[in-house]
């Protein structure tokens, strides 16, 4: 008889291997290598991925759902740094050092992950260098968001970095209509954008009330005066 989850199992991990952006230059066979070495695990929503001070082995891969790496401030809020969607992975720091993790990594919504141990990781890069240089790109790309993240807060008031973020949105779904979609709870945006959830939502109401944009539901918004929205964002 067919084993159904060795056969899911199988696909999930060729999938992990085929979409990240540090492994999908390799060829067919050399994915399927890599593959090998991969273990999958399932998370419920709210389940941590891991803690902050754990000792980081492993690079995860997000195959299915969505992730958020957060810290808890001096004064006991969460701090969302980054979250993290299919096809991107966790960990990158591990590859290179046995280091503690500084975040908690937690599943936004039912999560499926790949994993693969540093040891494995070290053998793949010896055998594979492209895969380094892979990940050099990606490190500092996160470096110049982290960089940018860090300069809103320090810098910008909440309407600004509020402003900031829908035209990142605009830029990033690429939707000629104008049309964006919060891609995460108002709660959770409003940790990522250093505010509350009550103050992103007073600003959201505002831009509405000036005409820069309308609030369709919970998460769906339109673009109605994208210069004036620009404007909001650089003055």
């Amino acid at each position: 008889m067919a084993c159904h989850s060795c056969s899911h199992n199988a696909t999930m991990k060729s999938s992990c291997i085929s979409r990240v952006p540090i492994f999908n230059h390799l060829t067919e066979s050399e994915m399927a290598e890599i593959s090998k070495v991969v273990v999958s695990r399932k998370l419920k929503k709210g389940e941590l991925l891991f803690h902050s001070d754990e000792l980081s082995e492993h690079l995860f891969i997000v195959h299915k759902g969505l992730m958020k790496m957060y810290r808890i401030t001096e004064n006991g809020k969460e701090q969302i740094i980054r979250f993290v969607e299919e096809a991107d992975f966790i960990g990158e720091l591990s590859l290179f050092s046995k280091s503690m993790t500084t975040c908690f990594a937690e599943a936004m919504e039912d999560t499926e992950v790949c994993t693969i141990q540093q040891k494995d990781i070290h053998q793949l890069l010896l055998h594979y260098p492209t895969i380094s240089l892979k990940i050099l790109e990606e490190i500092t790309r996160r470096l110049h968001e982290t960089e940018a993240l860090i300069e809103k807060l320090n810098s910008q008031d909440v309407e600004k970095r509020v402003a900031s973020y829908l035209l990142e949105l605009i830029e990033s779904q690429a939707n000629d209509s104008m049309t964006i979609q919060l891609p995460v709870r108002k709660t959770d945006l409003a940790s990522y954008l250093g505010t509350s959830q009550e103050t992103l939502s007073r600003r959201l109401s505002a831009f509405q009330e000036k005409g820069l944009i309308e609030l369709k539901g919970q998460r769906k918004i339109i673009i109605k005066q994208l210069e004036l929205l620009k404007k909001k964002a650089n003055n």
